[in-house]
């Protein structure tokens, strides 16, 4: 397991610090292949967690067993909501994105505070 986190988790800058920390965590790991789908995840829950989660917490990667795990964490404890944007909407279809690269994907929210986007981009 590696963890992320930005100093400034509402600056637009920490989507691309995320896909950054894709990059140099897959490669040792012997996973560049997943890269870019990974990339696409992460961009999209790191992004949500901005927009809707007041900022991204963490980010981490958990590595096993042929799976690859994404998991955000973020301050707000709503549930994530996949919208169904007409064809001019500008925003509305990360989720749909992360539910098309993924096998499974949710949300966990901890006792303490905030909760936890996930998604498995391999099985």
């Amino acid at each position: 397991m590696f963890s992320f986190r930005t100093d400034d988790a509402q600056a637009p800058a920490c989507v691309a610090a995320a896909r950054r920390f894709v990059d140099r965590t897959l490669g040792p790991w012997g996973a560049a292949e997943q890269a870019f789908d990974t990339q696409l995840v992460v961009s999209e829950l790191v992004t949500n967690a901005m927009r809707h989660g007041g900022g991204a917490g963490l980010l981490r990667l958990l590595g096993g067993g042929g799976r690859l795990v994404c998991v955000v964490s973020d301050h707000n404890r709503a549930t994530p909501v996949s919208a169904t944007p007409d064809t001019f909407s500008e925003y509305g279809r990360g989720l749909h994105l992360v539910d098309a690269l993924c096998s499974a994907w949710g949300w966990l929210v901890p006792r303490d505070s905030g909760k936890l986007v996930w998604a498995i981009v391999s099985d």
